[in-house]
This record gives structure tokens, sequence and C-alpha cells, in this order.
């Protein structure tokens, strides 16, 4: 007797499956998310199996010390997309790509495409958003129309397999996972279970046919990549794409890479032409020349192998209201409220009744606990309006004790701020202090910062 089909209310945001429906999700606590779809009797959303159907063969293994040679990676021709992959794409493996409408992710795996292409790869994009003239015109404003790149516009995902399947491609382009559907679900494009089985058939497909599979994926309110998490955990690589809609440049993050580092950036900029890679990632996030003023300070940052310089830029009022207000863009605000209570504790800063506000030139955005002590001087030079030292960065770690801790790759932050110019630095101590053309002046504990930008505030 055939399985009666059964329904469970599946959360949209999180995946999480309820048997019945309520306001809020248990796993994620989002409201207003459950959607009632069609298991076909089976857990996770997927149809039943044909009745009577029978599967031969048997799993094979393979010796954990077997020499056979890996694949090699397909370089894609752009150094600072090949950087973050760790050298380039692997073949074989799926890349979920996610990022803001409109940052440039179709613009960017489009020229990707096209340099294949050219290359003598096999390469497809399919687009289940925009017909094919629509990618034809952007591709013209691009200037790779006369790439050899096979279009397809479906969103069915039984036709997309075969088409792949009769192209034997080498490079595939998916956008977005969030327009496929499959005739085995009765659930709506776009809903969790239809995103779940769509990636996961391709990425089978993938895995057999020794393509790179790239999809793109949207993104919610909160930034992070629509659907479930195990979408996720399927593919091999995880990347955001991040920048403001207000600023040229755009930066591709690793967040989950098994064939590479996790903590590489690839900065773009923004042409009329598309995106390219950035000749000087630091002067992207570096006000212009000039005269410094009270409430900047520059962080010597480390994206992976890179190191990155970008200005904090902080301010610091006299609330008008009873409750001040705390804002931050582009750090931590968590960070933020421990450094202002370790100035006040151990410093003793008053800043009771006083508005701060942080942020990161650029829409850069601080990953690392290194940016602390560039964030205090930022704080320390407001409040004294006193500009900082010309030509200085500052990096290290500040503890709830008032203590300022070594970070990693001290050397290279120094390098990469000589090398643009930077005369002074404040580092912790332990750090290289014999680095051509750049006074390094330790800082021990944070009171010895106070001391030397905002002595003033000490006697407030």
């Amino acid at each position: 007797m055939a399985k009666t089909a059964t329904t469970a209310f599946v959360c949209q945001s999180c995946g999480e499956v309820h048997s019945k429906w309520s306001g809020k999700c248990n796993g994620c606590g989002e409201w207003n998310t459950l959607v009632e779809e069609v298991t076909g009797g089976v857990p996770g959303g997927l149809a039943a199996p044909k009745t009577g159907s029978k599967r031969s063969g048997k799993a094979e293994f393979v010796a954990l010390n077997d020499t056979a040679e890996a694949p090699a990676r397909i370089v894609m021709g752009v150094n600072e997309l090949d950087r973050v992959f760790g050298g380039g794409i692997v073949p074989s493996s799926a890349t979920l790509i996610g990022g803001d409408p409109g940052i440039g992710k179709s613009t960017l795996l489009l020229q990707v495409a096209a340099r294949l292409a050219r290359n003598g790869l096999k390469t497809v994009y399919v687009s289940g958003e925009e017909a094919a003239p629509q990618i034809q015109d952007r591709a013209k404003r691009l200037k790779v129309a006369e790439s050899p790149v096979q279009l397809a516009t479906e969103t069915d995902l039984r036709k997309i397999i075969s088409a792949l399947k009769a192209a034997e491609p080498d490079f595939v382009v998916i956008d977005s996972i969030q327009t496929l559907w499959s005739d085995s679900l009765e659930a709506a494009p776009g809903s969790v279970a239809q995103v779940r089985a769509c990636a996961q058939e391709l990425t089978r497909w993938a895995k057999k046919s020794g393509a790179a599979l790239v999809l793109v994926g949207h993104v919610t309110k909160e930034g992070t990549i629509a659907g479930p998490r195990v979408v996720e955990h399927m593919v091999d690589a995880v990347f955001y794409f991040e920048g403001e809609r207000g600023h040229q440049f755009r930066i591709l993050r690793a967040v989950k890479n098994r064939f590479g580092p996790t903590d590489e950036i690839g900065i773009f900029e923004m042409h009329q032409y598309g995106l390219a890679p950035a000749k000087e990632p630091s002067a992207l996030f570096l006000s212009a020349d000039g005269e410094s003023e009270g409430g900047a300070a520059v962080f010597a940052a480390m994206e992976g192998s890179r190191p990155v310089l970008a200005e904090v830029q902080a301010l610091v009022a006299k609330s008008a209201y009873g409750t001040p207000r705390r804002s931050v863009v582009g750090w931590d605000s968590g960070r933020l409220a421990m450094l202002l209570a370790v100035l006040e504790a151990r410093c003793g800063i008053t800043l009771a009744g006083m508005d701060v506000y942080l942020s990161v030139a650029g829409g850069y955005k601080i990953m690392e606990p290194a940016g602390d002590l560039s964030a205090a001087a930022a704080l320390l030079t407001s409040l004294s309006a006193n500009p900082a030292p010309e030509r200085s960065v500052f990096f290290g770690e500040v503890a709830l004790s008032g203590a300022v801790r070594p970070v990693s790759r001290m050397e290279q932050r120094l390098k990469e701020a000589e090398r643009l110019g930077f005369e002074r630095a404040f580092v912790p101590e332990g750090a290289p202090t014999a680095v051509d053309g750049l006074t390094v002046t330790p800082i021990k504990r944070l009171i010895d910062l106070v001391e030397l930008l905002a002595p003033d505030a000490l006697n407030a």
C-alpha cells in the first residue's frame, strides 16, 4: 500500500521541523517563519521512493594511502579570487557564494566564467532570475560578450541536471539556488525543502562529474545566507560578498573552505566594466592625506596572510538624553562595551553620560581582537580633542585587567605600515622594535596609552 503523504511545519529561516504550527520557531527564535510543507512520508521533505524500485551495486572503497594524483585546481586568473579559494577552485567541488542584492555576485561570476571559457574550459552559466538577453546585455557591458559561455535560463532541476550531463562542463554557475525547484517535492520554490533538495542533487552531480560548481545564495536581512544551514554543510566552501553600495570596493570573505584557508579575503574595486582586483587594498580603507584630527586612529589588521590598514573613527560627546547612546559600525558592540568598562574601571576615564559612536572607515569590518588598542586610541583622542601622533598605527588586544596583550603576526603588520609611509607604531610589549623607518612604542597597559594620548582626561 502506498504511504500516505504527511505534512510538517518547517522554519524558513533555520530549517527546524515542527509537528504543529506555532508563532515562534524553537530552533532560531524567529517569529512567523513556519510554513506547512508536504514531506511525502519521508523526514526532511524528500519524496518517498517509488514502490518496487530496485537498487543494485555496492559502495566502493579506496585505500587512504592510495597515491592517485588529485586533479589540479582550476586557476581562475583573478588574483584576489584565487587567493581566497586557496590557489584556485577544486574540480568536483561545490561552492556557495552569498551577498546582498546588487553587491556584484552575478557580475563577478560572469566575468570568471567568461575568462575560463576563453582559456578553453567548457563553462555553463545557469540563471533562474534573468532572461538570456538580459545576461547577454550585461556581458556586452562587461566586454565579455565574445566569450564562448553556454547560457541557460531554467528553474526546473530535472531539466538542468539533464542538460549538464549532456554538456559535460568543467565550470558551472547556478544563479541562484533559491529559484530552482524539484518536481519530486510539492513545496514552493525557495522553500527550505526545495533549497535543500536542489542543493543536494547538484552537489551529488558535481562530485560524480568532476565539474566545479558555484551556487549563488540569497541572504536574509541579518546578512546570512537564506535557507537551511544544512546547505552550508553540503557544500565544500562558503563565501560572503560584502561591501557598501556607497563605496567602490567589495570584499569576498571565506567562511568555510575545505581546500584552503578560512581567514583570507579578496578585495575588489567596482569599475565601469565590472569588478577588478584592488591594486592597493590598504589605501581603500584610509582617509585622504591631510591634517589628522581627534577621534581617528589607524589599525594594522591581518586578513589571513595579508596585512590591511584601516582607519577607526570615534566620537565621544555629552548625551542630550538620560540614557547615553552607543553606536558601532564595523566592529563588535560587545567589545566596545568591554573597552568602555576597562577605561572607566582601570584607567579612571569617566564616560557616564556620554554618547559614544565608533565606526570603521570605508565599510571595513574588524574581525579580530587586535583592534582593541586602535579603538581605544580613537576614543581617547576624541575625548581629549587632541589628534593621535601623525602617521601612526595601533594594534593590540586589551584584557579586562587593562593589560595590552600581544597578537599574531606583529612583524608583518609593522612592515606593511612602514611600506605605506607610517612613522610610528603603538604595539604590545614583545613586538619587534627593529623596523627600519618606524618608531615602535611598546604599550604594556591601557593606562600607558591614556597618559600618552589623553593625559588631561585623567584629571577630569
